[in-house]
């Protein structure tokens, strides 16, 4: 039986990897900010543990929640898009330091508390988006949310690194998907993305650290 942890698992992809994982007969922990999220974790089947990683105590209080576990698969689910803006809008403080705090000091509070609950040979995936690839950007549209995931493809990078000995740990785009951030109008259901996504997980090769992937697969540019 695989162990999986979901990083932000209440809603959206994250709820659906906890599905999915369940269904596939893994034993899956799961993290949510509110006793609402929590409870609908625990009612999937998951063990469910607290978690805001905007908030310094408590992503400081993860490492003795998951102690004795060895994870196979790691998904870092947890983030925030922030204002919609069109063009160089520039954002207030609060919208910046909401946005990063979530999506980049988020990761790199926990990523670092994971490193003794990896199994060897674990593979790591952290949602990013198309939208922070500098080479296949082709407009300005949300570009504090684009920072934010340019800035967390930094992050992975550098995990990649630190942890080649350890875990396989790559980037994910999980696709325009029908979610409450992604809109009704994207061009995905959640199923569909978070079952690619765990199929790329399934056939990932030490190679592939440090790799941006698309949800189907597909090797995507930095």
């Amino acid at each position: 039986m695989a162990q999986t942890l979901i990083i932000g698992a209440s809603r959206g992809i994250g709820l659906e990897f906890v599905r999915q994982c369940r269904a596939a007969g893994d034993k899956v922990v799961g993290t949510a900010r509110s006793e609402a999220g929590l409870a609908l974790l625990q009612a999937e089947g998951a063990t469910a543990i607290k978690l805001d990683v905007a908030d310094t105590a408590s992503a400081s209080g993860l490492a003795w929640q998951i102690d004795g576990y060895q994870f196979d698969q790691v998904l870092f689910v947890a983030g925030v898009f922030g204002p919609r803006s069109a063009g160089l809008q520039t954002p207030t403080e609060a919208d910046f330091d909401a946005v990063m705090h979530a999506n980049v000091l988020g990761p790199m509070r926990v990523l670092p508390q994971l490193v003794d609950a990896l199994a060897p040979g674990a593979k790591l995936g952290l949602l990013s988006s198309r939208m922070g690839s500098l080479a296949l950007r082709e407009n300005s549209s949300g570009w504090l949310y684009r920072a934010s995931k340019a800035a967390v493809n930094s992050v992975l990078k550098d995990a990649s690194i630190a942890l080649r000995e350890r875990a396989i740990c790559i980037s994910f785009h999980p696709g325009w998907v029908r979610t409450e951030m992604g809109g009704e109008g994207a061009d995905i259901d959640v199923q569909t993305s978070v079952a690619g996504m765990r199929a790329v997980l399934a056939g990932l090769k030490p190679a592939d650290n440090g790799s941006f992937f698309n949800y189907d697969g597909q090797p995507l540019a930095w």
